[in-house]
């Protein structure tokens, strides 16, 4: 069947009433819903481990989203095995009818979009525009992978000479793991789970211990249209002992993962190695974190950039490793610059995801320890302006956005990935000292420059050493297929998530030549 070309899903727009009380609606009802046990899915099958993982909600710590399998290394041999036995018929299927799987899940996704955005809300402690992007973004990924394998699978072009008849042709790798974050539970997790099934792989699928619930929902979807089973394998696990042991097990071809920088250089290490019986090099894709920047020049529209510099910096509460934790500004548009951002980053109303506030919890206890943890640091390398501590009366992982000026390029604050609320103010002599700065650490995904100089936003596309640059707009919300997306040096592997080489990574290609008279 023919397909309309793909498009991003559009966000609903919950400043219409009428749209927020359908969202409170599923709220309440996926509210009436906590408190469950879900299994995991192993071959086709249901499966319960004697140890549990519990989902609480960060936003209500005595509030239980549910609770989750704490799978072994039994567990995650058996969904290993069970991916490689669904492999050798899955791999055979042809793409367009394993792309029709992916069409007919997004179909689903927003038959219950509203019900997804309430978990999320819930479990993860989005608003309801980012649990809502993060659920578009899944749909998305989906509609534009499925749309990708059917195009790799087209008649590849060669340079014909007599006497021979050539083909080249893709194949898939195989059995692989895939390792997903807590902060996009939903979109990233669906991507990186869908583009190797499509490409004719079967997979693990291990979410984040923190938010269980979004991949078990979109394991649920993937049985509910009929996927095989074993195609996709669904374990909640203990990242270290099942994550280890599946990075390392010998029958594993390939490993996806996205998280930081220290855990996806890990899973490098640790597959890089053969294993006794192995048959391959795995493929690792990594997608590990930034410290990102926004520069702002002395002629930028200085309100812009106030504006994208607050929605980078504190959207999702500055989870997200596209935001903006360094902003570096000119020091002729220090003063008036810094004067608006605090002003702007006060009005931020901090509460209940729920309650659809722009501010609401980090992910985690581990998350807040950590956050506060750099708010210390930061007295000490620079001038707290905003923030600062945890927020009191709230039974939630709360913490303030929080802004420090003053800080050097070399501290700490300006160089570690933090992953919150915490925003660094680095002062720059001019324009090149500012890109100097912003290219000064070890990461490379994401960068903004606010400037209305067409020359200076040009040197910025040649020299600002990132994989994803914004001009004169924040520095995070990238669109499948729009901006593909993924970063340099130690932000990864840059696989460019959402691009037309995303499929490539988990394919391999096949030369034929065939002798004729």
């Amino acid at each position: 069947m023919s397909r309309p070309p793909y498009k991003p899903e559009e966000y609903l727009n919950f400043a219409d009433p009428a749209i927020a009380a359908q969202q409170q609606a599923a709220l309440d009802k996926v509210r009436a819903q906590f408190g469950k046990e879900y299994p995991n899915f192993i071959g086709g099958k249901e499966v319960v481990t004697a140890q549990k993982l519990t989902s609480l909600n960060p936003s209500n710590l005595s509030e239980t989203i549910g609770t989750f399998q704490l799978s072994s290394k039994a567990e995650a041999d058996e969904a290993l095995s069970a991916a490689w036995k669904a492999f050798e018929s899955w791999k055979n299927v042809p793409a367009a009818e394993r792309a029709e799987f992916l069409f007919k899940a997004a179909d689903v996704i927003r038959k219950r979009r509203l019900e997804i955005n309430a978990w999320m809300i819930s479990e993860a402690g989005k608003n309801f525009l980012e649990a809502d992007a993060d659920t578009c973004e899944g749909i998305d990924f989906l509609e534009f992978y499925g749309r990708e394998a059917i195009r790799y699978a087209q008649k590849q072009a060669l340079t014909p000479i007599e006497g021979e008849d050539n083909s080249y042709f893709y194949i898939p790798l195989g059995a692989g793991f895939v390792v997903t974050p807590w902060n996009f539970p939903f979109a990233i997790l669906v991507g990186t789970a869908a583009a190797p099934i499509v490409a004719g792989n079967t997979v693990v699928l291990k979410p984040a211990a923190e938010t269980p619930m979004m991949g078990w929902l979109f394991a649920d979807i993937m049985r509910e249209v009929g996927l095989p089973p074993g195609v996709l394998n669904f374990l909640s696990a203990d990242p270290l002992e099942v994550g280890d042991f599946l990075v390392q097990h010998p029958k594993t071809r390939f490993v996806t993962f996205t998280g930081s920088m220290q855990i996806g250089l890990r899973i490098n290490e640790l597959a890089a190695k053969a294993q006794p019986g192995q048959l391959w090099m795995k493929r690792v894709v990594a997608e590990m974190g930034g410290k990102d920047a926004t520069v702002v020049a002395d002629d930028a529209d200085i309100d812009a950039a106030v504006k994208g510099t607050v929605a980078a910096a504190f959207g999702f509460q500055g989870q997200k490793c596209s935001a903006c934790s360094r902003v570096i500004v000119d020091e002729k548009i220090h003063a008036e610059f810094v004067e608006k951002l605090v002003a702007a980053t006060k009005a931020l109303a901090i509460g209940d995801a729920k309650d659809n506030v722009i501010a609401g919890p980090v992910c985690s206890l581990k998350s807040e320890t950590k956050i506060l943890e750099y708010i210390e640091i930061g007295k000490g390398e620079g001038k707290l302006l905003t923030g600062g501590k945890k927020v009191a009366g709230l039974n939630g992982y709360y913490v303030e956005p929080t802004i420090f000026d003053d800080v050097q390029p070399t501290a700490r604050l300006a160089q570690e990935e933090i992953f919150g609320p915490v925003l660094a103010v680095i002062k720059a002599k001019n324009y090149d000292h500012a890109l100097e700065i912003a290219n000064g650490t070890k990461f490379g995904l994401t960068g903004a420059v606010f400037s209305k100089s067409e020359e200076r936003l040009e040197r910025a596309r040649n020299e600002f050493f990132v994989g994803n640059l914004y001009l004169n707009r924040k520095c995070t919300g990238a669109l499948v297929d729009v901006h593909p997306f993924g970063g340099f040096n130690m932000s990864g592997t840059d696989s460019k998530a959402g691009s037309r080489d995303y499929l490539l990574l988990f394919m391999q290609g096949k030369s034929v030549t065939k002798k004729v008279s």
